[in-house]
């Protein structure tokens, strides 16, 4: 068992590799074997073979670590001795947790509503114009950025430098407001408005997958309502309110849910660009620091397990309403 867990070298992990793939097409190749022979095989077998990985998959994947975590949350920082709710207690009421915790709130409340308005306004604005495929592909492609690479060429933009003669701004934005004939300013240094400057690389990553989806969803508004409403005389924005919005509302239940659920587990902007000093740091910065720097088991589990209850609400709202929309068609 230990040659399994043990891999200390580049051979042991590659051998590794090898028996997991070699498993992973035995497990495959019987499991598409009982399938070609549905009668010489119980329908029992077959339905197993195919779930039973499935099973293993979430039961060892997730559900496992969930408890196991949930189980850590309520021992010291080693692991050793019991203290029930302390962590938790401690995650609400000491005051470094409550900026975390507020962080995140702003957070969440703020990315999704800024991201889905300016996806919603772009798609409604540039639907059906000469240049729509380019204006598009423009607003979609930092999407195809990593968060740390977003995040890297943010911090270039917020680059400070002291403003002395001859010394040029390293910073995009500094620049501009030496140009203008303002001080520079140290955007990621000052709170609470430096929170506000991360949040930006977020709503611009995320208003392209708005802008994406909204865009599909307005298309996709059969064109003799709209050809109705505007016999009914209806233009601009009550063509906007009326008809669109109502239109693509699944949608938008999608989208702001999405973001939402993203931004409540957002790590690499805040932890590339602060590193979560300054207070800007968020429950998923803090648990990584709490559980691999500061070796906090405790309480970084149960900061693990306060993400994990704030984004059921997120999914049990998703799915209510994606049922009601299914039950009203």
């Amino acid at each position: 068992m230990d040659w399994f867990i043990n891999a200390d070298t580049t051979g042991h992990k590659l051998a590794l590799m090898v028996v997991a793939i070699v498993l992973f097409v035995a497990v495959m190749g019987a499991i598409l074997f009982a399938v070609d022979r549905p009668k010489k095989i119980p329908t029992w077998v077959v339905a197993t073979g195919f779930l039973a990985p499935t099973v293993l998959g979430l039961g060892f994947g997730l559900v496992y670590p969930g408890l196991k975590t949930i189980w850590s949350s309520l021992f010291d920082r080693q692991g050793k001795n019991y203290v029930g709710l302390d962590n938790y207690i401690t995650a609400f009421t000491e005051e470094q947790f409550q900026v975390v915790l507020r962080n995140t709130v702003f957070w969440v409340i703020t990315v999704p509503i800024a991201a889905t308005l300016i996806g919603l306004v772009y798609a409604v604005v540039v639907d059906r114009t000469r240049m729509e495929a380019l204006a598009k592909t423009l607003v979609f492609m930092p999407m195809a950025i990593s968060m740390v690479g977003a995040s890297i060429i943010w911090k270039f933009v917020y680059e400070y430098k002291p403003n002395q003669p001859g010394v040029n701004q390293t910073g995009l934005l500094n620049q501009l407001l030496v140009w203008l004939g303002f001080d520079p300013q140290q955007f990621l240094l000052n709170a609470p408005a430096n929170t506000f400057y991360l949040i930006v690389v977020m709503v611009w990553i995320q208003a392209g997958f708005a802008m994406t989806v909204l865009s599909a969803a307005i298309k996709a508004i059969p064109d003799d309502i709209v050809e109705a409403a505007r016999l009914d005389g209806l233009q601009g924005i009550k063509m906007f309110r009326y008809i669109t919005v109502p239109s693509i509302r699944p949608a938008l239940i999608v989208v702001i849910t999405t973001i939402a659920m993203g931004t409540l587990k957002v790590f690499d902007i805040v932890r590339t660009m602060t590193g979560g000093n300054f207070n800007t740091s968020v429950v998923a910065n803090e648990f990584y620091k709490q559980s691999f720097t500061i070796r906090d088991q405790g309480l970084g589990a149960a900061l693990a397990v306060i993400l994990f209850v704030l984004v059921i609400p997120l999914v049990i709202y998703n799915v209510r309403q994606l049922r009601l929309t299914e039950e009203i068609r």
